[in-house]
């Protein structure tokens, strides 16, 4: 006999390219979770049910212990506050809100509830950030360089809402280097200056470049871009008294002045689901905003340059 404790029945909101991609081969191959069902306006699941809204899920199938929310991040807090009144845990793909104070709030109504909240950065699990994080506690930091660049047209084709207002525009995957960043830097991050380069045809920007620092002092440059074609670059540079750090393809490489460290395979959604599975059975959160913050202050703080019309 099996001595596991049973699955958790889990329900994925938001049946889009990252739902697919990512949360559902996870939970299939997952010892701790089972997919029950989802919730889609437009989508059809052949394996589960699809339900048009959360009360109707809800009343449908009262076995769901907890939701992961994939819709775009403007409708997030409004599901995750139906799903926690429900008695429901939690999981939130990034970013978690559109605001700090909206994660914040759904925090407090999770420890309310007792129940699990968590923010996921799904980067912070790559295989080089652990093994990175623990390199650099023996060390000094003297510089660090983001190179963020992708082709939005291959990796977020027709999705009109990340150019709205909340869908974050070039931020929505460099929020990934951030949350990787936030995670390896001891202490809060600053937004110095930011500019945005956004295209006459668009409202979120296409391309950013930050200037940020930690309380040390340590300048941290970042570049976000939309528009590479070819490579596609998702490196870090840490540069240290005792060497230089490149984290690269998103986090899951690493090297040492140039030279490959052993790191060990992970899949990230893997990690992110065993984690939310250990949240739930020790009655805990996770809902780091510090990558979120650093975007917001980047929009308030950022100047905004206009760039030609952009056709994706």
């Amino acid at each position: 006999m099996s001595n596991a404790p049973p699955k958790v029945n889990v329900a994925i909101v938001g049946v889009g390219k990252i739902a697919r991609d990512q949360h559902m081969p996870v939970i299939a191959a997952s010892p701790q979770f089972e997919l029950v069902a989802c919730v889609s306006q437009q989508a059809a699941v052949e394996s589960v049910p699809v339900y048009r809204d959360l009360p109707t899920l809800f009343r449908a199938c009262p076995q769901v212990q907890a939701v992961a929310l994939c819709m775009p991040p403007q409708h997030r807090n409004r599901y995750a506050t139906e799903a926690l009144q429900a008695g429901r845990h939690v999981l939130l793909e990034k970013p978690p809100d559109v605001s700090v104070e909206g994660v914040t709030e759904l925090r407090s109504q999770a420890t309310a509830r007792s129940l699990t909240l968590f923010a996921t950065w799904h980067s912070r699990f790559a295989a080089g950030v652990e093994p990175a994080r623990r390199w650099l506690t023996e060390r000094k930091i003297r510089a660090v360089r983001v190179m963020w660049r992708e082709d939005v047209r291959q990796w977020h084709p027709n999705q009109e809402w990340i150019w709205e207002p909340g869908g974050l525009g070039v931020f929505d995957p460099g929020i990934n280097a951030l949350s990787i960043v936030t995670r390896l830097l001891p202490g809060p991050l600053s937004v110095g200056d930011a500019e945005l380069y956004t295209p006459a045809n668009k409202r979120m920007p296409i391309a950013a470049r930050l200037h940020l620092s930690d309380t040390d002092g340590v300048k941290i440059d970042v570049d976000f871009d939309w528009r590479q074609t070819g490579p596609q670059s998702w490196d870090i540079e840490i540069d240290t008294d005792r060497g230089t750090l490149r984290l690269s393809h998103g986090g899951a490489r690493m090297q040492v002045d140039g030279n490959e460290v052993s790191v060990a395979k992970r899949h990230e959604y893997s990690g992110i689901y065993r984690h939310f599975a250990d949240l739930i059975s020790r009655g805990s959160s996770d809902a780091d905003v510090e990558p979120l913050r650093l975007v917001i202050a980047a929009f308030a703080q950022g100047r905004r340059i206009a760039v030609g019309s952009f056709d994706d």
